[in-house]
């Protein structure tokens, strides 16, 4: 299996992941001129792309789908609440509705809800001959039942949105802040780091941290929290990224 952030962030988000069998694109954020860029950029050709599977409806992560779609034409996976949401796909004609966990083979795929104020936001574990990558972004918090799945993956796509203090201390207006801080919101680097604590094991090969705000974060401070925590629980782990706005990430192979 290969991972790579393509974008990530307010502006938009775009995750390439390569199997034996398939290449995916999770969300489809920015524009379909930018995807493509970026695709070329690590040599993957935009028309090979099998599946499109999107994790909800907010415009970051679905603004170059129709556009995208329509030029490569992959399958879109996508749930019925999300997919009645988008409007300028619902004439596309290769759209699978999922609602729980999806079988395409060799490749599992575990879709987990999410707590964020959308129609019906879902986080993902990508699973194929015993390897396995964790994407979960744009959430407010995680079920502790869903802990057991998550736990001791090959690689962890994990959101570590703000850093509390700037964030209040920031420009946004106080309903805004309240939403970001709320349980349909976003995890905090503190957030991030705690459940990462309790999630990373000895299989784990890779974390990247996901969706930083480019308002209410830093890399250094997201970086700086996650290795303080891991250093509270004696967890000797220090291969961590901060995945880019504007920056194509390392392609991970495991």
């Amino acid at each position: 299996m290969k991972v790579c952030v393509l974008s990530s962030g307010s502006k938009g988000n775009a995750t390439y992941i390569e199997t034996d069998e398939y290449k995916i694109l999770v969300d489809a954020g920015r524009n379909s001129k930018y995807l493509t860029e970026c695709l070329e950029s690590i040599n993957v050709d935009p028309s090979e792309i099998d599946y499109v599977i999107i994790s909800h409806d907010h415009k970051d992560h679905v603004s170059a789908l129709p556009v995208f779609a329509k030029k490569y034409k992959p399958t879109i996976l996508i749930n019925q609440k999300t997919f009645l949401m988008l409007p300028d796909i619902k004439e596309y004609d290769k759209i699978v509705i999922f609602d729980d966990d999806i079988d395409l083979g060799s490749l599992k795929i575990n879709c987990i809800k999410a707590s964020h104020d959308a129609a019906d936001t879902r986080n993902f574990i990508f699973e194929e001959n015993g390897k396995s990558i964790v994407y979960v972004t744009d959430t407010g918090y995680i079920n502790q039942k869903n802990f057991r799945k998550l736990n001791n993956k090959n690689v962890y796509l994990f959101e570590s949105n703000h850093d509390i203090e700037m964030l209040m201390n920031g420009p946004y207006p106080k309903f805004l802040k309240q939403r970001v801080v709320g349980s349909n919101g976003h995890l905090s680097n503190n957030d991030s780091s705690f459940y990462l604590s309790k999630l990373v094991g000895d299989k784990t090969k890779k974390i990247v941290l996901m969706h930083l705000s480019e308002t209410n974060n830093k890399e250094e401070k997201a970086l700086e929290t996650i290795k303080n925590t891991f250093k509270e629980y004696n967890i000797d782990f220090k291969d961590i990224k901060c995945a880019r706005q504007d920056e194509v990430g390392e392609v991970i192979e495991i």
